[in-house]
């Protein structure tokens, strides 16, 4: 006898279901349309929050200072924000805990009230605007982006941990890249996708341990039956234009969404666009953007933000330099050549973590070589020493790296600065990580950092790369942070 029976998640509060030992479990659509439905909620409500909290403080101290209540000011502020923030999009359930995109739609909604609240000002003769647009608007901001990134993480555990909050994927394609999905699913589990059924061309036996339901042509009747979420179509020879559109057709009604994985599986973001030529979708591809005004406002906040930062940290490296000079009487700094924008190589500036002949006792260590690729690299390296180790555990020895940031070799967020030797070994698609700037901190440095392998490495360098948006930079300066502080994969 097949049945399930709801119980709800310690950590999130959203109903989830278990299946009783021994049962078959019957996927569920309206539990998980349940548990998207309560987030949006809490996003909704959150932002609403914000909006007010910051609204109704800034209208009681204009109201004490001057004794005028702004009462049209304030409703035509809250008014702005709260409509630009569906018109954008950035309460779509679609964009939930999926990256940079969610973080991007709420800028956007906030830069669109802000120009509305301006606009408004100039055409009523309301003049004394700009507090509201230069500092309502941005305030509202700084207090939704942290609400939003504590939803995220309580979600994105909900999912790692316990595995509640997931959407049942039914995927469909070649038996290669099904397994090629399945495998990313269960890798990045934080995305909220689960296969819990394959359709291949056979029609029988297991994929990545899901049983096979069904051949390909069996998608949409296999969906009715199991209630999936999202059906995931993967490349596959079998998938002509006409039996995709006849897909679609066949799934309208089910609740279901259908997702199309592209050839160039690598590429996201704002560089893909769909759009109808000659009455034909066509998935538009885009060059990646590594000049012109967003570069420009890049290199402006880089720079500035290395300023302020050797500012505010500079009794910090003080203390350091004065622990490594006390150390062992060596050089606080060490300078290493390294490759940069268009290969064009630099001198790399670091506090020094190793013994003075560190270089020269390398080859010597080779056996011992823990890294990956053409990487050198020691989980239990004697040449590290003792300030050192505690330097490296928490990224302090990269610190000196902001005064490249100044000089214009590096960026805050970038891909890995490589050694020339390693750009040697580069196979073709590893040499686009030349392409930007390398940078002080990256998608490598919030994903594992050492505990990466090459592949690995490249691929979220190549992810940058293609991809990159100052969204996108936030979001791993947001990361960085935590990334350091818990040490992992750092040595």
């Amino acid at each position: 006898m097949d049945e399930t029976f709801p119980a709800t998640d310690a950590v999130t509060g959203f109903e989830r279901h278990r299946t009783r030992p021994g049962a078959v479990r019957i996927p569920a659509r309206a539990s998980s349309t349940r548990w998207e439905r309560r987030y949006r909620a809490w996003v909704i409500g959150c932002d609403t929050f914000a909006t007010l909290l910051v609204i109704a403080t800034t209208a009681f101290v204009i109201l004490d200072l001057t004794g005028r209540p702004y009462f049209l000011h304030a409703s035509g502020t809250a008014v702005a924000i709260l409509c630009s923030l569906p018109l954008n999009r950035a309460w779509s359930q679609h964009v939930f805990g999926e990256g940079a995109e969610e973080y991007r739609r709420l800028g956007r909604a906030l830069i669109m009230a802000a120009v509305v609240v301006a606009l408004a000002g100039l055409l009523f003769g309301a003049l004394d605007v700009q507090p509201w647009v230069f500092l309502v608007v941005p305030a509202v901001g700084l207090i939704a982006l942290p609400q939003r990134y504590v939803l995220r993480k309580v979600l994105h555990h909900a999912r790692n941990k316990a595995g509640t909050c997931m959407l049942p994927v039914m995927a469909a394609g070649a038996t290669d890249t099904v397994l090629a999905l399945i495998e990313r699913t269960r890798e990045d589990s934080h995305v909220g996708w689960r296969v819990e059924a394959v359709c291949t061309d056979s029609g029988t036996g297991e994929v990545g341990g899901i049983a096979v339901a069904g051949r390909l042509d069996d998608v949409a009747d296999q969906v009715r039956r199991g209630g999936y979420r999202l059906v995931a179509v993967t490349a596959d020879p079998h998938w002509t234009p006409a039996r995709l559109q006849q897909l679609a057709w066949d799934l309208e009604g089910t609740g279901a969404e259908l997702v199309v994985a592209p050839v160039l599986m690598e590429i996201a973001g704002p560089r893909l666009n769909v759009s109808g030529v000659l009455g034909m979708p066509l998935l538009r591809v885009s060059a990646p953007a590594f000049s012109g005004g967003r570069r420009i406002v890049k290199e402006v906040f880089d720079r500035a933000m290395a300023g302020l930062g050797v500012l505010a940290i500079s009794p910090l490296l003080l203390l350091i330099a004065v622990l490594i000079k006390l150390n062992d009487h060596g050089p606080v700094f060490y300078r290493q050549r390294r490759v940069g924008r268009d290969g064009d190589t630099f001198m790399m500036i670091k506090f020094r973590t190793m013994v003075v002949n560190a270089d020269q006792i390398r080859n010597e260590l080779l056996d011992s070589n823990d890294g990956a690729g053409p990487l050198f690299k020691m989980r239990r390296d004697p040449r590290v020493t003792r300030v050192g180790a505690v330097l490296r555990r928490y990224s302090l020895d990269e610190l000196p790296q902001l005064f490249n940031v100044l000089s214009g070799r590096m960026s805050l967020v970038g891909p890995r600065p490589p050694l020339p030797k390693e750009t040697e070994s580069y196979h073709r698609a590893a040499r686009r990580r030349l392409l930007v700037k390398p940078g002080l901190t990256g998608l490598w440095q919030v994903s594992g950092r050492s505990d990466l392998s090459w592949d690995q490495s490249v691929r979220l360098d190549l992810r940058y790369v293609e991809d990159w948006s100052l969204a996108l930079d936030m979001v791993i300066l947001w990361k960085t942070a935590r990334a350091v502080l818990g040490g992992k994969g750092a040595y």
